[in-house]
């Protein structure tokens, strides 16, 4: 779908344009594991301005292909988020249900800012409403992997994004 050299730029300008948002201010970046620390990396390289980086867990997947709905967090930040300028970085915002339930979590953790960047966005298959701030992609309603996204903890390590047929 999205080849090595496509995704490479694309976050390339991302970097450049959180940069240029964030002048004179340290975003923190609060990466969703498992899938955006492939992207949370390499779009901290391209980012000019400081960063810290803290990583959280949550599911909503088990071993489907669709969010079950049902948001479990895995794994929490290690660090707090008073007045700090956070960026949730994720690989792929479909439902919206576990980006909604993430965000409002982590307003009530004191947050100067909150703003959302995903790699990739599927905005038909939006449940629940978020605000993506920063988009790589806008991609149809295909199963996707590659660049840290899975199919049951598979192809997380190609360098490209590509679509996964299911039988």
């Amino acid at each position: 779908m999205l080849t090595e050299k496509e995704v490479d730029a694309r976050i390339q300008a991302i970097g450049e344009q959180i940069s240029r948002d964030y002048a004179g201010k340290q975003p923190h970046l609060v990466c969703v594991l498992k899938g955006g620390s492939f992207f949370m990396c390499e779009l901290a390289k391209r980012i000019t301005v400081p960063v810290s980086l803290d990583f959280m867990s949550v599911s909503s997947y088990g071993g489907n292909t669709r969010s079950s709905g049902v948001v479990k967090i895995v794994k929490d930040l290690d660090e707090p988020l008073k007045d700090k300028d956070v960026i949730i970085v994720e690989d792929i915002v479909d439902s919206g249900r576990t980006l909604s339930y993430l965000i409002e979590l982590l307003q009530q953790r004191g947050p100067r800012s909150i703003a959302l960047c995903t790699l990739l966005d599927k905005p038909e298959r939006r449940v629940v409403e978020v605000n993506v701030d920063y988009t790589g992609f806008e991609i149809p309603d295909k199963f996707v992997v590659g660049y840290g996204l899975d199919y049951q903890q598979r192809y997380r390590n190609l360098p490209y994004i590509g679509v996964v047929e299911l039988d």
